[in-house]
């Protein structure tokens, strides 16, 4: 990114602002802290990516942004809506208008086509049958396997199958994107293929993407980098007030 662009993001408002957020999980008798205290912004068109060891709170922060799960106690708003406010049937609508999510295992359904598999998110609209084959196919042109639209998961390398998952991941045009580990089952070449196309729909597309990686070679691809650690962030930028 050219220094100018990166001072548009920076300059934008943010897509997601948290304050204050705790995360805590009862284990038995006792109560596990996760998180503690994380204040951070996200700009819009951002690539972010989330590193630390493990047990650090990474994960955590990475479903709660996407809202998967709901914080303890803090704030955290999503385009100015506080999404920590929502019930668990408000957030799973919320989760399908603003969320594509891409995870290390691809979560293909083994029985359906590369097409019908991009096609799934669309089912829960009202669009039609043709509506909906024509935007997979978009997706799927978009991360190159047009060809392939009619094959099954078993039928695709890895790289491919993550490639579905992604098109699927972007087929209602989220908000933002959502990658845990979405390099962690490939090789090297398909996990570099998977990264540059991350960066393309960033860069090219302006898709805002929150990922988690162990990986600091994965990490380049992304224009920053957060650290956390037993639950803090670590050498963050102050978030103004």
């Amino acid at each position: 990114m050219t220094d100018a662009g990166a001072q548009a993001v920076q300059a934008a408002a943010p897509l997601v602002t948290i304050r204050g957020l705790h995360k805590a999980y009862r284990r038995g008798p006792e109560t596990v802290d996760v998180l503690h205290g994380i204040d951070l912004d996200i700009p819009r068109g951002d690539f972010v990516a989330l590193m630390g060891p493990s047990g650090s709170g990474k994960t955590t922060l990475l479903n709660l942004i996407g809202g998967l799960d709901s914080p303890t106690s803090g704030e955290i708003a999503i385009e100015g809506e506080r999404i920590d406010r929502m019930s668990a049937g408000q957030l799973s609508n919320w989760r399908s208008r603003h969320v594509g999510f891409v995870f290390q295992f691809y979560n293909l359904m083994p029985m359906l086509t590369a097409q019908k598999n991009v096609e799934l998110p669309l089912l829960l609209t009202s669009l039609s049958a043709a509506e909906r084959r024509r935007r997979a196919q978009i997706a799927l042109t978009l991360v190159g396997l047009a060809e392939r639209r009619a094959h099954k998961p078993n039928e695709l390398s890895g790289g491919q199958q993550q490639r579905v998952a992604i098109a699927r991941a972007i087929v209602s045009d989220p908000t933002f994107l959502i990658c845990d580990e979405p390099t962690g089952d490939l090789d090297r070449q398909s996990a570099e293929e998977i990264l540059g196309l991350l960066q393309e729909l960033n860069r090219d597309y302006g898709k805002t993407i929150v990922m988690v990686t162990h990986d600091p070679r994965a990490a380049e691809y992304a224009t920053r980098t957060i650290h956390l650690d037993k639950g803090e962030l670590v050498d963050a930028p102050a978030v103004p007030h």
